[in-house]
């Protein structure tokens, strides 16, 4: 089970809140702060804006300029009246569907504090006008949750709860507009983007749940700001040890959180989910959890996710695991995202069994380059930059598994790959009645760290015939 430990003394303007392993109600998250009004929605904007506050989602775009996207557009149907037209006023969805195998962070705010993710959405609705919102969620409990919330506490304007099944893919903004506008939940071709036409055809602002809890949290407390946008949720895995949900600054050491999770002598890690791919121990000494130091470094933090290799595990294999688990999970409509996820898993599968080819490292690194970008949605690049971040870091490695049985791949292959690449949600105990006093399950923080932040740094190739259309 996924466990949950606070790195710091628990100051104001922490995520992981004060009691992490149970539900919030609505008392007690008015208690901290919360539902208050003190803060307009354009002093907010300025805050978000100055504080730098990235997205958590994966992409890591900055919030408040996709806030100001929605808005902007929205003011367009102003009327005459400037009474915005309801049918083309903005929309704002909570973004829940957490497709990464490697990451437990949003399903459980959801579940722990689900105030806090809607009084986020409040705040986003009340900065782009908009009249009506969602949470977009897969996760039944999480719903429950939610639901339980809403009933709690009357929210400022509509929101409805959307489920859907869980995929990867089913997370992306253009599958969630299609989801909640009664299609299936699959990536729709871009232009249009969701801010620009997006739930029935109005302006949607899709956001991940952190990133609104961390909106609401800058509401209550603006003099916090940059600290509030400079902390992250970590979700870290990988070894014999149990997973760990953590909240840790911008600028941690890549090798203080292998140590944090047990995992001290990793000889590597997958990074941002699937998204960031690999990185050898030398990037875990020399780079730390910041968005733009680890994009120079070819490597990305996405949704927080990291799977520290442990000194058993080979790399072939957990690039292996990866590439099939994105594989298995393509929908199936762009025929070259298909043939290439498959054809990389079925490469990687090989290097691991020990029966690839002379040519697949060349294979490999022809589509790492040229199949990025094919896809209707990141996908493919996921996959294509998992094949290349292998040849990048561990070259050598790559080289010894051609033609030759890796002992710990051997060990390692007959398993299913997707199981374990998961990693569950920590346990969190229901919200007591009123007047009852809280039920707490056994506790499964460890006690409080200090943890200091360091500095942050300054911040087409021919392709083997594929099937399918491009």
């Amino acid at each position: 089970m996924t466990t949950i430990r606070s790195l710091t003394a628990e100051p104001p303007g922490s995520v992981l809140g004060a009691a992490p392993d149970a539900a919030e109600s609505a008392a007690a998250y008015r208690a901290t702060g919360g539902y208050a009004d003190a803060t307009g929605p354009h002093e907010l904007l300025h805050h978000l804006a100055a504080s730098g506050l990235r997205g958590r989602g994966g992409a890591g775009f900055p919030a408040a300029v996709k806030l100001r996207a929605v808005r902007d557009r929205g003011l367009r149907g102003v009327g005459d009246r400037g009474v915005p037209d309801p049918r083309g006023a903005p929309v704002v969805v909570a973004n829940g569907e957490e497709g990464e195998p490697g990451s437990a962070k949003d399903r459980w705010l959801l579940r722990a504090r689900p105030h806090l993710v809607l009084d986020g959405l409040a705040h986003a609705a009340s900065i782009t006008g908009a009249v009506r919102g969602y949470v977009y969620l897969s996760d039944p409990e999480a719903g429950a949750r939610v639901r339980a919330a809403l009933a709690e506490r009357e929210p400022p304007l509509p929101v409805e709860v959307v489920e859907t099944p869980h995929a990867y893919v089913a997370g992306e903004e253009t599958a969630v507009v299609r989801r909640i506008d009664g299609g299936p939940a699959l990536p729709a071709a871009k232009p249009p983007r969701p801010f620009e036409q997006g739930v029935g055809g109005a302006p949607t602002l899709v956001c991940n749940v952190e990133t609104l809890a961390r909106i609401a949290l800058t509401a209550a407390r603006p003099d916090l700001r940059e600290r509030i946008a400079r902390c992250t949720l970590v979700t870290l895995s990988g070894g014999p040890g149990a997973p760990l949900l953590t909240e840790v600054p911008y600028g941690t050491p890549l090798r203080t959180l292998a140590a944090l999770h047990g995992t001290g002598e990793a000889a590597g890690a997958l990074m941002g989910g699937l998204f960031g791919g690999l990185v050898d121990a030398a990037a875990l000494d020399a780079l730390l959890l910041e968005p733009d130091v680890l994009a120079a470094a070819g490597t990305a933090l996405g949704c927080g996710a990291i799977r520290f290799l442990s000194p058993d595990t080979c790399p072939v294999t957990a690039a292996a695991d990866a590439a099939g688990h994105l594989a298995a999970e393509s929908s199936r409509q762009c025929g070259v995202c298909v043939s290439g996820t498959r054809a990389v898993g079925d490469a990687l599968y090989a290097l691991a069994a020990g029966t690839a080819g002379p040519d697949t490292a060349d294979s490999l690194h022809r589509w790492s380059r040229g199949l990025p970008g094919r896809g209707a949605c990141g996908l493919l690049d996921a996959a294509a930059g998992i094949a290349g971040s292998l040849l990048r870091a561990f070259p050598r490695l790559v080289r010894s598994h051609l033609g030759t049985p890796c002992p710990m791949c051997a060990a390692a292959t007959a398993a299913d790959g997707r199981r374990r690449l998961a990693v569950p949600v920590p346990e969190v105990a229901a919200a007591p009645c009123p007047g009852t006093p809280a039920a707490r399950p056994a506790p499964t923080r460890a006690p409080a760290q200090d943890l200091a932040q360091a500095p942050a740094a300054p911040p087409r190739t021919p392709l083997p015939a594929l099937k399918g259309t491009p």
